[in-house]
């Protein structure tokens, strides 16, 4: 059975902006819809998405934008909290942003009348990643171009300090591993952090740079991936600090790199933006060429659905969706 790997977008969502940043909530917020939020060069877009996929009674898929925060200046990343809470009484809206500023700024909303904002300052330069606590979501960790990564109480008082010896381009903090801080460097080294003894414990490297983007897989802990190079990579940290598989995928450079988070064999990579696409890449382990390839009007962002293997990414006033067998 040969699929035919190269497709356009199963769905796509419209947006008033161009969209940087695309982040579903990686966390269950009590609703039966995936909430997802998108960032452009003014605002901060948060909306919920329901696919045929899930919900027989569905036509394709539905989009339904809750609320739009102006941001006022470019959105470069985005965090979700797991203080997100669609099925409370009165709901909770809860996230971070980096913007090209160098500081954070810290969402809440009730969806209503209480829409409040507080900016963490601290970064001396770009900051490429951030991401919650993922069990209390009381902290917000980030990575940036300054060469640290630095770790925030919700009041923005910095809590720790990690001084990096390359800029930080991705930082993780995973469900199961809740005292580790993963962080990666653009210099291809991946440092795990014990957030106790603020101590490095372990190490993984590349052997090639830049690295771009890093994950650390949700469903197996032992598993971490990057893009390096125009190459993919995977380590196994039960048996070595080298990568355990490699194989170059993009052209040019490679972009971004995220698991799936239903299936540890999947993961989805994209490229540099070129002048007009950039290439979307969905691989799983047990093929040696991508089991999809989509391609994004100057696509920017990359983000996959809690609880289906589908992912989405940013463009020219549009969200991308992808949708992939297990």
């Amino acid at each position: 059975m040969k699929q035919d790997s190269a497709r356009n977008a199963a769905y796509t969502v419209d947006c008033e902006d161009y969209v940087h940043v695309v982040k579903f909530n990686p966390f269950d917020s009590g609703d039966s819809c995936a909430l997802i939020a998108y960032g452009g060069n003014n605002y901060v877009v948060v909306g919920t998405c329901r696919f045929q996929e899930e919900d027989a009674e569905v036509e394709g898929m539905q989009y339904k934008t809750l609320r739009t925060f102006h941001h006022g200046i470019r959105v470069d990343a985005i965090a979700w909290s797991p203080e997100t809470r669609l099925d409370a009484l009165p709901p909770q809206l809860r996230f971070c942003t980096a913007a090209s500023d160098k500081k954070l700024r810290l969402f809440t909303s009730d969806l209503q009348d209480k829409n409040e904002y507080k900016e963490f300052d601290g970064h001396s330069d770009y900051i490429n990643d951030l991401v919650f606590a993922p069990k209390e979501g009381q902290e917000v960790a980030s990575v940036s171009d300054d060469h640290t990564c630095r770790v925030w109480d919700l009041e923005g008082n910095e809590k720790a300090h990690f001084v990096l010896r390359s800029p930080g381009m991705s930082v993780c903090w995973h469900p199961e591993e809740a005292f580790k801080l993963m962080v990666a460097e653009k210099n291809g080294t991946i440092r795990f952090y014990d957030l106790l003894t603020q101590q490095a414990i372990l190490s993984l490297e590349c052997e090639q740079k830049p690295l771009m983007s890093a994950d650390w897989c949700l469903k197996n802990t032992l598993k971490i991936g990057a893009v390096a190079g125009s190459d993919w990579l995977i380590w196994d940290i039960a048996h070595s600090s080298y990568p355990q598989d490699k194989r170059p995928v993009h052209v040019d450079r490679a972009r971004l790199f995220r698991w799936s988070r239903v299936n540890e064999n999947l993961f989805a990579t994209t490229g540099f933006p070129g002048k007009t696409n950039t290439q979307v890449l969905v691989h799983h382990l047990g093929h040696p060429q991508p089991i999809l390839i989509g391609t994004a009007a100057v696509g920017s962002g990359l983000t996959w659905h809690r609880t289906l293997p589908l992912c989405a990414v940013g463009g020219d006033h549009k969200i991308f969706f992808w949708v992939t067998e297990m």
